[in-house]
């Protein structure tokens, strides 16, 4: 072989390994330059107003109007697609509340009733975020929960029966609550007091692909149609049907 020949040969075969590196580094390019745009942090958007009137916000495509001052989080205070919302409102006028002067009153209904204070902050915190894979609500009522509750329930009030979750299960100490007669049209997760610390209820509820999450306080259950009946108002409030 001449050593003309034997340089092509060479710079061929130098050429062939030099692809492979060249690919690679293009490969690694593109992956650093994707990783910078996904973590690189955005602008941050002006937050509204907390006496601005109701925005408009859209959780998974379905609209709610919301007012600035029952969310709970600066960042989410702006109109548009949210990941999901935390809002708060006092009990039992629904109204945001408007810094720690805002103390809750009495309520007078359009029957003229006044409906009482309850005994603690009055304060109820509503989320309200995608489904995804998690079964709605109604469907956790007739297949999850009951895997994991005792066998025999307890009569409580006006018509409320209460399940406790057994021990080792993923609810241990919290029961169930729900109306005896029509489980779907009211039920709670509740925790039980412990100590000083009193207990807390959650009440779900899906909307298209989104699941609403009432967090109130366990004592609110000795009026729980009226409870119930604030969810209602609740939610008409944030997602009118037109």
């Amino acid at each position: 072989m001449t050593a003309h020949a034997y340089s092509r040969h060479g710079e061929q075969k130098s050429r062939s390994m030099l692809l492979p590196l060249v690919i690679v580094a293009i490969v690694i390019a593109a992956m650093a330059t994707f990783v910078s745009y996904v973590l690189w942090p955005s602008w941050p958007r002006t937050p509204v107003a907390l006496d601005a009137p109701s925005i408009p916000i859209t959780v998974t495509g379905v609209l709610f109007d919301v007012p600035p001052a029952a969310i709970r989080t600066p960042v989410q205070r702006h109109p548009g697609e949210h990941e999901r919302i935390d809002l708060v409102f006092l009990w039992p006028s629904l109204k945001p509340p408007e810094g720690d002067r805002d103390v809750a009153k009495p309520v007078v209904t359009g029957d003229d009733e006044v409906l009482p204070v309850p005994a603690n902050d009055a304060r109820l915190f509503v989320s309200i975020a995608p489904l995804g894979a998690v079964l709605n609500p109604d469907a956790r009522l007739r297949t999850i929960y009951p895997r994991y509750t005792e066998s025999q329930a307890i009569a409580g009030r006006d018509g409320l029966a209460m399940l406790p979750f057994r021990a080792g299960t993923p609810y241990e100490g919290e029961d169930l609550v729900y109306l005896a007669e029509k489980p779907e049209q009211f039920f709670a997760r509740c925790s039980r007091p412990v100590r000083t610390v009193p207990g807390t209820c959650i009440h779900e509820r899906a909307l298209d692909a989104i699941e609403i999450t009432f967090r109130f306080p366990g004592e609110w259950l000795e009026d729980w149609r009226q409870v119930a009946a604030g969810f209602d108002r609740l939610m008409a409030q944030l997602h009118s049907v037109k």
